[in-house]
C-alpha cells in the first residue's frame, strides 16, 4: 500500500456538495492567506491566528466594558444621559473606549465567522475534532446575546427597536406571565429595575462565553490563545484609528410614546432583526435553530470512518514522553509501567482523540530505519502506515530514481507535494517523517537529495507538523537531524495544495542544485561512503 493510500485509509468521502463547498472556500482562503503571508510574514499571518485573535478581542471588549461601567448609570433616563456624557465631554478617554468596545465586538463576530469557515474548508471538524467544533456552536449564541444586551443598555432609539423586536421574539414562548413586549409600549410599564437586570445579563453572559471558550480548546494541545505581540499591536492600532475616525454614537433617546421608524443597524450583530418583522417570529426562530442544529450535526454528516489510531509497542517504548510532547491533540498520556521493564512510565494512546497524523511516530527515538530486524517496529507506530512499510516504500520509490537528479520526495498528503508522482512517498503529516529516515536515505545512497514537502507554513493541517519538522531539522527539538547529514542535500517546501506552480519551481531549483553538487563531487552513494555503522538511534 502506498503512503497516500495508507493516509486516507478508512476515511469516508464527503457528499459532493460539501466537497465542492470546501474546495471553493479553501481556494478563497488560500489566496487570502498567501497574500497575508507576503504582507505580514507567515508568523504574523492573521488568518492563521484567527482563533487567538478572537480571544484577544474578547479581552479588549472585557477591559473596555469594565472601564465604561465605571461611568454608566442604570435607569430609564440615567442610562442614556450617562452614555452621552461618555461620548461628549469625556470623548478623549471614555468615548474612545466606547468605540473600542463597539468595534472590537464587531471584529470578534468577523473573526469567529472566519474561524468557523476556515476550519470547515480545511475539514478540521470531523472525527476526533468534533469536540472543538460542537462546543463552538453555543459560543456563537452567547456572543450574539452579549452584543444584543449591550445595545439595550444605551437606551437610544436603536436600543428601543432592539428591545421591542427581541421581546416579540421571546413572547412566542410561554415563559413569561404576560407579554414581554408590553413593557416597551408605554413609559409607565418600564422601570429602572429592568436596566439592572440588563447589566446583570451583560456581565453574566460574557462570563459564560469565556467559560465556553475555555471548554472549546480543552482537546487541543498548546492552543494559541494569544496572538503574536506585533499582530496584537497592529489590531490595537487599527481599532484606535477607526475609533478616532468614526466614533460610536447614540441615535437619539428612546421614546416609548413613539415607534422607531428609521434606525441605523449594526449589521454584524443585528442582521436578522429586519427579518423578524417580515418573516414573523416563528420563521426566524426556525431559521436560527435550524442552522445551529445543522452546524452542530456536521461532524457526523456524512458518517466519518476514522483511520486506525496510533499503537504503542511496549518492548520499544522507554517512556521518554516525546510523543506526548509532540501530539497536537492531547491524545497520548504517560501511565505507570505495566510490563515490568525498568522504566517508570509508558505511553498510552486515547483512540477517541487520535487523528492518525503519525507525528508521534516521527517523535519516537526508536523510529529508525537503520534497525535490521525481521519485524521492524518502533515505540509508537501507525497501523495504517507502520515504520516497516515506510522503509519499504522509501526503498521502492528510490529504486526508480535515475540520472543526476535522484531526488526523493517525502510529502504531506495535505500539501502541494501530496499530488506529486514518481519518487514520492506520502504521509498524513510531514512531521511523521523521522529525521533518521533522511539520514538513512542519504547515507545509504538511495537518493542524492531529499525533499520534504509539507503543508503551507502557516496553515498546517495537523497544526504543529510544520513547526516540529523545522525544529527537528534545526537541531532544536528531539529527535533532531544528525549533524552528519549534508544539509545541502536536504530541502523543504511548505506549500498548500493550490501552490503547485511554486512547488514545481522550488523542486526544480533543488534538482538543479543537486546536479551542480554532483558535478563538483560525487553524491553520497553508499559504495563511495563505505559501510555505515549499524545502529539504532536514541
Amino acid at each position: 500500500m502506498s503512503g497516500a493510500a495508507a493516509g486516507n485509509k478508512g476515511r469516508a468521502k464527503d457528499w459532493p456538495l460539501l466537497r465542492h463547498a470546501k474546495a471553493g472556500l479553501r481556494r478563497v482562503f488560500d489566496v487570502l492567506e498567501r497574500g497575508a503571508e507576503r504582507l505580514f510574514s507567515p508568523a504574523l499571518n492573521p488568518l492563521a491566528q484567527i482563533g487567538a485573535l478572537s480571544f484577544f478581542l474578547f479581552w479588549i471588549v472585557a477591559v473596555s466594558g469594565i472601564y465604561l461601567f465605571i461611568f454608566f448609570d442604570t435607569g430609564i433616563v440615567d442610562a442614556y444621559s450617562s452614555v452621552e456624557w461618555i461620548s461628549g465631554p469625556h470623548w478623549y478617554h471614555a468615548g474612545v473606549m466606547r468605540s473600542f468596545h463597539r468595534y472590537a465586538s464587531d471584529l470578534m463576530v468577523v473573526t469567529v465567522a472566519v474561524h468557523l469557515l476556515r476550519e470547515f474548508s480545511l475539514d478540521r471538524y470531523r472525527g476526533t475534532r468534533w469536540f472543538s467544533w460542537f462546543t463552538g456552536i453555543p459560543l456563537i449564541w452567547f456572543l450574539y446575546i452579549s452584543g444584543i444586551t449591550g445595545y439595550w443598555l444605551v437606551w437610544d432609539m436603536l436600543a428601543q427597536y432592539v428591545a421591542l423586536v427581541s421581546a416579540k421574539l421571546l413572547d412566542v414562548f410561554p415563559i413569561f406571565g404576560e407579554p414581554l413586549a408590553r413593557n416597551f409600549l408605554t413609559p409607565e410599564h418600564l422601570s429602572s429595575r429592568f436596566f439592572s437586570l440588563l447589566v446583570f445579563l451583560h456581565i453574566a453572559v460574557p462570563l459564560i462565553l469565556l467559560l465556553g471558550m475555555w471548554i472549546h480548546i480543552q482537546r487541543i494541545s498548546r492552543p494559541k490563545v494569544n496572538p503574536p505581540r506585533l499582530l496584537a499591536a497592529l489590531i490595537l492600532a487599527a481599532l484606535l484609528a477607526v475609533s478616532l475616525w468614526k466614533p460610536a454614537v447614540s441615535q437619539g433617546p428612546a421614546d416609548l410614546t413613539r415607534v422607531p421608524v428609521e434606525v441605523g443597524l449594526d449589521w454584524f450583530f443585528l442582521p436578522l432583526y429586519p427579518l423578524a418583522e417580515s418573516w414573523g417570529a416563528w420563521s426566524l426562530w426556525g431559521l436560527m435553530v435550524g442552522v445551529s442544529v445543522m452546524l452542530a450535526a456536521m461532524p457526523w454528516l456524512p458518517p466519518f470512518r476514522r483511520a486506525p489510531a496510533a499503537e504503542v509497542d511496549l518492548p520499544n517504548c522507554n517512556g521518554c514522553t516525546r510523543c506526548v510532547q509532540d501530539c497536537p491533540y492531547e491524545a497520548i498520556r504517560m501511565v505507570p509501567r505495566t510490563d515490568g521493564e525498568p522504566f517508570p512510565r509508558q505511553a498510552e494512546v486515547d483512540a477517541d482523540l487520535c487523528v492518525a497524523c503519525g507525528i508521534c511516530m516521527g517523535a519516537c527515538p526508536s523510529s529508525t530505519p537503520f534497525r535490521h530486524v525481521e519485524d521492524l517496529k518502533t515505540g509508537i507506530d501507525l497501523p495504517g502506515q507502520p515504520l516497516s512499510e515506510v522503509r519499504e516504500d522509501v526503498i521502492a520509490a528510490s529504486a526508480g530514481l535515475t540520472g543526476d537528479r535522484r531526488m526523493l520526495v517525502l510529502a504531506c498528503e495535505h500539501g502541494a507535494g501530496g499530488g506529486d508522482v514518481g519518487g514520492v512517498v506520502t504521509f498524513p503529516c510531514a512531521a511523521m517523517v523521522p529525521p533518521s529516515l533522511i539520514d538513512f536515505v542519504l547515507s545509504k545512497g538511495l537518493a542524492d537529495g531529499v525533499l520534504v514537502a509539507g503543508c503551507s507554513e502557516s496553515t498546517c493541517y495537523n497544526r504543529l507538523g510544520v513547526e516540529w519538522t523545522k525544529q527537528r531539522f534545526a537541531g532544536a527539538r528531539d529527535p533532531y537531524l544528525r549533524k552528519r547529514v549534508p544539509r545541502e542535500r536536504l530541502a523543504t517546501i511548505w506549500a498548500s495544495p493550490f501552490e503547485n506552480g511554486r512547488y514545481e519551481a522550488e523542486k526544480e531549483a533543488f534538482a538543479a542544485r543537486l546536479a551542480t553538487l554532483d558535478a563538483v563531487g560525487p553524491g553520497p552513494a553508499a559504495e563511495e561512503k563505505g559501510k555505515v555503522r549499524q545502529e539504532a538511534e536514541g
